[in-house]
């Protein structure tokens, strides 16, 4: 056989065993996601080497499912299993990336998100033929989710670890200022501020609906009372409002017209007044981001959720990842003199944004 013959031959090999991993990934996946949703991952953690039997028990689950599902992460790396007494154990260096106590490294969450964005796999489809976008209401559970995965990825370093970034801001927020979030979302950002500065005003805007009431809830729950939130198109804020500190986390991308919502952000800023925004760390050229260790999964968002439900109200599409290029340019555009762009430790997903 021909030297070229046998080299394609062996890519063709070395690709079919690369798309049963990738298969295999994706079972493991969905199982994630119901470990996490059934609280599996805690109960293991918790009870050391166990049977099906006494991890059924423990949490009030079938052990049927249990075993089935303990097949799967057992096989694909996730959870040991000892053949001489049959028993099922998480080890330690698993459970801090598998379980609410690993919080903010629990990638458990972001599984949630595979299953929501593949349940509208239908209506993907019809838009990759006729065009347009599917409908934000038509992801359940995503509000949901997403303040989980904003627990992680705002609300746990907020104040210790963002809040810092802006020098100066900690000070004014003690003093009192007037804090605006938009794209609010469920208020957990917003709530948590307004529990650690009591001086200060805390305002949020979303479209949602059911966030806004979820974020009233908790604001009731927590007897707050400089916290307020209310259902409002951010592309055309009130006229005569105006900010110390307006953020926006993870929320511009999905905007219908992230331009205009932008310049709004900045009319809206009191003099000496910042903007933090928080998104997704990625290049806008992909050729930039062939080394990033979650493209695909970015991506995959991008497609399935954040790029269509833009185009669905006829927006402009931008897609989870948008980049830190036309970030840039963008927040020139809407008129900010100066850009700062922060990193966290441990956070391999996003940038802060620092504007004025």
């Amino acid at each position: 056989m021909c030297v070229a013959c046998q080299i394609e031959t062996q890519k063709t090999e070395a690709f079919g065993q690369t798309m049963v991993q990738t298969l295999n990934h994706g079972a493991l996946s969905l199982m994630i996601s119901i470990a996490h949703r059934t609280r599996l991952f805690e109960l293991m953690s918790s009870l050391g080497p166990a049977d099906t039997n006494r991890i059924a028990e423990a949490g009030g689950l079938q052990e049927r499912y249990v075993r089935e599902c303990l097949g799967a992460l057992v096989t694909g790396g996730i959870v040991e299993y000892n053949t001489d007494d049959k028993t099922y154990r998480l080890p330690p260096e698993h459970a801090a990336f598998l379980t609410r106590a690993g919080c903010p490294h629990n990638l458990a969450v972001l599984s949630q998100f595979l299953t929501i964005f593949g349940s509208v796999e239908d209506k993907l489809v019809d838009c990759f033929q006729r065009g347009g976008g599917v409908p934000y209401s038509a992801y359940p559970r995503f509000q949901e989710v997403m303040a989980e995965m904003s627990s992680q990825t705002v609300v746990f370093g907020l104040v210790e670890a963002i809040i810092p970034l802006m020098p100066g801001m900690h000070e004014r927020l003690e003093n009192g200022s007037r804090v605006l979030d938009v794209g609010c979302g469920s208020g957990r950002a917003m709530n948590t501020l307004a529990a650690r500065y009591p001086n200060s005003e805390f305002v949020g805007y979303d479209l949602s609906e059911s966030g806004v009431r979820a974020a009233r809830a908790e604001a009731l729950a927590r007897k707050l009372t400089n916290a307020t939130f209310h259902v409002q198109d951010v592309t055309a804020l009130p006229e005569t409002e105006r900010f110390d500190l307006i953020t926006a986390f993870d929320s511009i991308h999905d905007q219908i017209s992230p331009d205009k919502v932008l310049s709004e952000v900045r009319r809206m800023l009191a003099d000496g007044g910042k903007f933090l925004m928080q998104d997704i760390r990625a290049s806008s050229h992909l050729e930039k981001n062939l080394d990033h260790p979650l493209a695909p999964l970015l991506y995959t968002f991008s497609c399935t959720h954040c790029m269509t439900v833009s185009l669905a109200a006829g927006g402009q599409g931008l897609g989870t990842v948008w980049g830190e290029e036309l970030a840039q340019s963008m927040l020139a555009e809407a008129g900010f003199e100066r850009v700062e762009i922060h990193t966290l430790p441990d956070d391999i997903i996003n940038n802060f944004y620092v504007a004025r």
